[in-house]
Parts: C-alpha cells; structure tokens; sequence
C-alpha cells in the first residue's frame, strides 16, 4: 500500500474531510503538509486523492497553485475527478481536480453565493449536490453542482431553515434527508429531488433536537443523535415504520462520543441484522471502533487502525467493512473488519434504554417475499410515494 511520492516532496502530518465515493472506487481529502527535510516545496493544505478500486489503495496529491484554505471542501467522483469548493470574497467557487502529469489539472465549473455553503455527500449514481442558505429568506437552496446539462450549477429546490447534515435515503439519488434549524430548534427533514416535496422525518418532541446521523437503505435503519430524553444520545428507527425510535443503553458509554461511520448493507428490511460500526472517542483524542446491531445490549470493541482518517468508514454490499488509515509506514491504506463471530441473525427489538415516538417518516415500503436460501446482495428502492408539501 502506497502513495505516490516524489523527492523532496512536502510531508503530510495530518488529513480531514475524508470521503468516499458513492461506488467506492474513489476517495478524496484535504491533506495538511509540511517541507520536507531538505526539500524546497513549501507545506500547507491541499486535495488529495485516493484511488480505492485497485489492487491496493494509493494517494495522489492535487496541489493547487497556492495553498487550500481551512475552510475548503473536496468531494471524489466515481470518474476520478475530484470537486472542490473554495470560499473567494463573498462567493463560493466550485471546480474538477484531476491528475495532468507532474500538475493538476483544474477545471472551473461555476459558483454559488450564501451565508453558508457545503458539499453534500457524494450522491448515488454520480451526481454532487450542494446547499446554500439565504439568510434574508431563512431558507436552504439544494444546487446541483455535477452532472446538470450545462455543466453549471443549477437550483434543484429550496428547503426552509438553515439546513445542514445531509443524508441519502435511497439508491437512487432522490429522497435526500437534512438537519434544518428553524425558530432555534433542529429536525431533520426529508427532502424529495424529483418534486421540491419536503415532508417531517424525525419529530421526537416538540422541543427536541432530532438529528440524522446515518441511514442505510436496503434495511431501513436510520442512526440518530436527539436530546429528547433530557440529553443528547443515539438512537435508532425505522424509515418508514411507525416503530418507536430507541435510544439503546449500549450506546449510552460515560466519557466516550460515539459516532456512526457505517452500516452493514444488503440485510433487506432487517434493521435489527445490520452490523452499525461506531467510532468511539474519549478526551485526548484516543479512539477505537465499535460493532453494534440495533436490540444488542453491548458493544463489540475492536482496535482502530492507526491513523484511522477521522469519521470515515467503507461498506459495500458483499463485502467487508473497510477503515481508511495513513501513517509513516502505511501512507494509504484500507483496514477491513468482519462481523462478530457466531453474532445471532438479528436480535430482539428492545435492548434495553428508552422508547421515544414513533418517527412520523415516509409511508411504509410493501413487504416483499423471502429472500432465498443463496445470500443474494441486491438494492431495494424505497417506495416512492409522494411527500406532504
């Protein structure tokens, strides 16, 4: 496992925003460098990009001709280019990275205006979406900003509030789920691309802060964090049932902030069989991956690789999960994990903890016939029924 390097080349001693394509073939992040001894190259930020599909993984640096901001953003697309966003005066300028020789090569596509403006995670099928909030009009415009017709950003639809997070509800790229704050309060809503639709996704309590976190769609399983219980804590429901959210004991650890990175996918409307890894932290920086399925009354814990590249995780269907590391002795590297051994097929519905609500989500999904006694790793569209206005 390897990254290109050239002599003299800066050092790279950190990296952030570290995102995986919607196929897994690419990933792309910002890499903090610094000179390296007895090299003439000055360090600071610049993209780099990693290619996943191959033998093993390896980096490319994409050095612009000055040094990328904190605040910059870069996205992998499934065709090797990677997006950026970069914050210019009172715009927000957007443009296609790619490999050209010793350079990059770059390509201008367009810019967006608004107080705040963010890449949303790489979409399914190859698209990239944006949001722009106009605080005049406390609303959020969804921009798509690769793969419009004209090869410019265009305005896909507008959400009320100030809307971050952004989830993807299904494989098809259209039911797009985001954390909007209005009136000092946060809720995630449910976002439909093909008719401006929006519709409530998580309502716990009136006063509650209801954020989506994950949600994996063959499953169903949506992973959550809401203060509805008197503290902020992780939970769990169903999209499209009118199960109650849980907020599990197990996931409640004292002194340690779990995140989810990733969900077992292909386990068709089975919630409680998908393996969730979580990434555990405690003051200090310390951290450690743990394996949980919903109804679970305990965590699994593994080690983490070293040099685990923050909240970032690899699951795709038929294959093991994949941890993206980089250190001195591995610059770019994939650490995969399998399953508890002998973990039973899914598990009881309660677990322990407290039972919210129930999600007023989308319309149940009709149920479809059992599956075959031949693991099959198939995709199951959510029912595409119209949202409320």
């Amino acid at each position: 496992m390897s990254a290109l390097r050239t002599a003299g080349a800066p050092r790279t001693v950190r990296r952030s925003g570290f995102t995986v394509a919607a196929d897994g073939s690419y990933a792309a992040c910002l890499a903090e460098t610094v000179p390296s001894e007895g090299g003439s190259a000055g360090g600071g930020l610049l993209a780099e990009r990693w290619t996943l599909a191959g033998p093993e993984p390896y980096a490319v640096p994409l050095p612009g001709p000055q040094p990328e901001e904190p605040g910059t953003q870069v996205l992998p697309l499934t065709d090797g280019r990677v997006l950026i966003r970069r914050r210019v005066a009172d715009r927000h300028d957007l443009a296609l990275l790619y490999p050209s020789g010793p350079d990059t090569g770059e390509l201008p596509v367009g810019s967006l205006v608004g107080a705040d403006v963010r890449l949303l995670p790489p979409a399914p099928g190859g698209a990239a979406y944006a949001l722009a909030y106009d605080e005049d009009g406390d609303r959020t415009g969804v921009w798509r900003v690769h793969g419009t017709a004209e090869r410019v950003p265009e305005p896909v639809m507008a959400v009320p509030g100030r809307c971050s997070g952004g989830v993807w509800l299904d494989r098809a790229g259209r039911l797009l789920a985001v954390d909007s704050e209005q009136d000092g309060r946060t809720k995630a809503v449910a976002a439909d691309l093909h008719t401006g639709r929006t519709s409530p996704l998580l309502q716990i309590t009136e006063d509650s802060d209801d954020r989506l976190l994950l949600a994996e769609p063959d499953s169903g399983l949506l992973l959550l964090r809401s203060d509805a219980t008197g503290e902020a804590r992780l939970g769990w429901g169903v999209l499209g049932s009118r199960r109650p959210v849980r907020f599990p004991d197990a996931l409640r650890v004292p002194g340690v902030l779990l995140t989810p990175v990733a969900a077992q996918p292909g386990q068709i409307l089975m919630p409680e069989a998908s393996v969730v890894a979580l990434r555990a932290e405690v003051p200090g920086g310390a951290e450690s991956l743990a394996l949980w399925r919903p109804g679970e009354r305990r965590l699994h814990w593994r080690a983490s690789p070293p040099g685990w590249l923050g909240a970032a995780g690899m699951w795709l269907p038929g294959d093991e999960l994949r941890l993206p590391y980089a250190d001195e002795q591995c610059p770019a590297g994939l650490a995969a994990y399998e399953p508890p051994a002998g973990w039973p097929e899914g598990g009881s519905a309660g677990g322990g903890g407290v039972v919210a609500r129930a999600l007023p989500a989308l319309p149940a999904r009709p149920a479809l016939p059992a599956l075959p006694a031949r693991r099959e790793w198939c995709v199951l569209p959510l029912q595409q029924a119209p949202l409320a206005g």
